[in-house]
């Protein structure tokens, strides 16, 4: 059976599924790095769904709800909040509007991708915890912008302290297991983004944003989804899942980094993919970020853990 190529991104699963003759619903992705312990997001899709999001355009009522329940968490003005198309635009729309930065590999690949100018005097985009190790970034660690994405589930806290003076980005999906929906956000600095040397920047970014970016499913949708968040709960439930899963992967003789985060980096493992994919596990080949024979494996929900160790089993 020949297994399809890695994607840039992961999220596989599917892909693999087809090239093996599967159904998509038999594969076990561990390639997304999704929360394993958030409630179904369907319940708030169909409330928004009976509302009638699929027959009109977003408005600004939409908007403005999203933003506000938004930035009810996160703990900030409503102001500094832009609800974006995932936090790839989030990422995307940054880099194009500070036109420079310069990222310190390994590190995720969307940052330079985006940025028009890489420049090693430009502010620092970094990821916290970073991917794909994992970590948590260091007390007084500095960037100018800070991608948040797997950040409450690491921590069990939103956004960390003490970075008003930098750009934020996240992403929901992570954090509510909904990659479907798409949503994204930017929180700009407290002055605006003049310390970057972008004055208004909250202003500009919403002008780059193309109309109708994020749909009125996904903004309406919010509000409910985040009602559900339990970030605390999560993040406890995901540091417990996590030690088990290093248990697994030891006991079959790899060697997991430490993580702080919902997934583990495995070196000396570049053949542990198309291995297990075979078996209806993917998992994430890591050369797009420069670390080939390393892979990345989401931290599963005890089922997932226990169909891992028997498909590692079976690669021995």
């Amino acid at each position: 059976m020949t297994v399809s190529p890695a994607g840039e991104h992961g999220g596989d699963g599917r892909m693999v599924a087809a090239s093996l003759g599967l159904d998509a619903d038999e594969v076990l992705d561990l390639s997304l790095s999704l929360n394993p312990f958030a409630p179904d997001p369907a319940l708030a899709v169909a409330a928004a769904l009976e509302a009638g999001a699929l027959g009109r355009y977003p408005d600004r009522d939409d908007a403005l709800r999203a933003t506000a329940a938004l930035a009810g968490v996160l703990g900030v003005e409503v102001e500094r909040v832009l609800v974006t198309n995932g936090g790839a635009e989030a990422i995307a729309l940054v880099a194009a509007e500070l036109g420079r930065g310069r990222v310190e590999p390994p590190d995720f690949s969307l940052y330079e991708r985006h940025l028009p100018l890489v420049d090693p005097a430009g502010p620092l985009f970094r990821s916290d915890p970073h991917n794909p190790t994992g970590l948590l970034a260091a007390p007084g660690a500095r960037a100018g912008v800070w991608d948040e994405a797997f950040y409450p589930l690491a921590t069990g806290r939103w956004r960390a302290p003490g970075r008003d003076g930098s750009v934020v980005v996240g992403s929901l999906t992570k954090v509510l297991a909904c990659p479907g929906l798409r949503i994204g956000y930017v929180v700009v600095p407290a002055d605006d983004g003049a310390g970057l040397g972008v004055p208004g920047l909250g202003s500009r970014l919403a002008r780059r944003q193309p109309a109708w970016s994020v749909g009125p499913l996904a903004l309406g949708a919010v509000p409910a989804l985040l009602a559900t968040a339990d970030i605390e709960k999560w993040a406890e439930a995901l540091r417990e899942a996590r030690a088990h899963l290093v248990e697994v992967l030891r006991r079959h003789g790899l060697a997991p980094m430490r993580s702080d985060a919902n997934f583990v980096l495995v070196p000396g493992a570049g053949e542990l993919r198309p291995a297990l994919a075979r078996h209806g596990v993917v998992v994430r080949d890591c050369a797009s970020f420069g670390l080939p024979g390393h892979v990345r494996i989401a931290v599963p929900d005890d089922a997932g853990l226990d169909r891992l160790d028997r498909a590692l089993g079976r690669c021995a």
